[in-house]
């Protein structure tokens, strides 16, 4: 009986990777409360237990006040005393089971793991990963993405926490961890630390961004994380279920990363406003639409990857800007052409930015007194609510003339159904007539006049005054 039970005990310890040392401990403390059950003791140092590590002998006492001990048969701690260390022990064995989670699976946040999908908990998806369970909520998974019981999950550990009595392990796909580790695991030299992942930004299950730079020159980081013909990130975009990534080359420069994290659209001119940490991007007609993307998702990962707050613009629509702004502040006197050039040094192409900027950058920055200054930001604000307005009228015309567009198109094709339908049910208008030898009111007669004969026994004279029998 007492080898059985060092058996169990190692093979608890070794599939629940739990402490041989602390798995005897535990049995000492549920063989004591089994005593103090039985006896109805209070004192938690009345009795003792020894459980031996090598045959599994259990030895227990009870102390008296000379310090002498008295050893207890465990036959005679009966049925309820047993139930009692049972339940210790349990309790115990799934606290130290909950421990060696924690602990085991704490120092591996961050890393990929695969596990097998088991279950759907109220849109969460429950993967079973070695001896335990971790759940990936709706907001850590690719949208649109499904697995059935049994699929395979490859995800990475996001947080490890105690939540009651159980350890919860929050796993993701959805993160931008993700993709880091997935580069580490498909481009050695990432792993190797040789090529960095400089910044990120993802919108996952669609499109991601990801900033590199490599710190050995005679590596090219944008290409080993392409791969010979795109092995290697095509490996990554596979594992993603077809999510785009860009992979977009690093620079200390300001400008040069955003007219990279742009591409594939060609940037002409970038102008970084620092007060308002906005850059203005001008780009050609034809290359607008590219450089926003569809739905924005283009710009709006670009301003997540830089850090910067991005407006595109055309080259007409920035030199109106540029063409407002100068015959607003240029007639102010003692306004002269060195403010001008140093207010569009610092990014301010617009009466928008001069009155966003603030008084403080026009003294301090642009070096106008501050009297003018304000007077400056004065003009700046009553000219950018008069464009404004002007702005909100045309948008609103333009609404009202795509309106009445699709108002008459609607119309239109609704007299077309109209007239098909009236076609088909006969009441539309009658068919050509077609002349052969004479015309339809002649054939008409000439119908008449034979359905007469017949009736009149053949005696009739057609139309043409001959008879029929002639």
């Amino acid at each position: 009986m007492n080898s059985e039970t060092i058996r169990f005990i190692d093979a608890i310890a070794r599939d629940r990777n739990i402490d041989r040392e602390l798995l005897l401990q535990d049995l000492e403390q549920a063989m004591i409360s089994a005593a103090r059950k039985h006896f109805n003791s209070l004192d938690t140092e009345e009795f003792a237990c020894k459980v031996d590590p090598i045959n599994g002998q259990i030895t227990l006492w009870r102390l008296n006040e000379d310090g002498s001990g008295e050893e207890i048969p465990l036959e005679e701690l009966g049925r309820i005393p047993a139930q009692t260390a049972k339940q210790v022990m349990i309790q115990r064995f799934r606290d130290n089971e909950r421990a060696s989670i924690l602990d085991e699976f704490g120092k591996r946040v961050g890393e990929i793991v695969t596990g097998t999908a088991h279950r759907y908990e109220g849109g969460a998806l429950v993967v079973q990963i070695d001896r335990t369970e971790g759940f990936m909520p709706r907001s850590e998974q690719i949208p649109g993405e499904q697995f059935h019981q049994g699929d395979r999950v490859r995800c990475v550990i996001r947080d490890v926490r105690e939540d009651g009595n159980r350890v919860k392990i929050v796993l993701s796909r959805g993160h931008e961890d993700y993709i880091r580790r997935l580069f580490e695991a498909e481009v050695p030299e990432v792993a190797e630390h040789v090529i960095e992942l400089k910044a990120m930004a993802r919108e996952a299950g669609f499109r991601t961004k990801v900033a590199v730079a490599s710190i050995d020159s005679k590596v090219d980081a944008v290409g080993a994380c392409v791969g010979v013909r795109g092995s290697r990130i095509r490996n990554i975009v596979d594992e993603l279920g077809g999510e785009k990534i860009d992979i977009v080359r690093w620079n200390e420069s300001s400008q040069v990363l955003i007219g990279n994290a742009l591409k594939p659209a060609e940037v002409n001119e970038v102008s970084l406003c620092f007060e308002l940490g906005r850059a203005t991007i001008i780009v050609r007609e034809d290359q607008l639409s590219l450089a926003i993307g569809r739905r924005g998702q283009n710009v709006r990962l670009a301003a997540r990857l830089t850090g910067w707050d991005i407006d595109i613009l055309t080259p007409e629509e920035f030199a109106r800007g540029l063409e407002t702004l100068e015959s607003t502040v240029k007639p102010i006197e003692g306004i002269d052409d060195s403010m001008l050039d140093r207010m569009g040094a610092l990014g301010m192409i617009s009466v928008f930015d001069v009155e966003e900027v603030g008084l403080e950058t026009l003294v301090n920055d642009v070096s106008i007194p501050q009297e003018l200054a304000g007077t400056v930001l004065e003009c700046c604000a009553a000219k950018a609510r008069e464009v404004q307005e002007q702005q909100e009228r045309e948008k609103e015309e333009e609404e009202r003339r795509k309106a009445e567009e699709d108002a008459a198109a609607t119309a239109a094709s609704g007299e077309e159904g109209e007239s098909a339908a009236a076609s088909i049910l006969g009441d539309g208008p009658a068919s050509p007539v077609v002349e052969a030898s004479g015309t339809q009111t002649d054939q008409d007669g000439e119908a008449e006049a034979a359905a007469a004969s017949i009736l009149d026994g053949g005696s009739d004279v057609s139309s043409n005054g001959e008879s029929a029998g002639a």
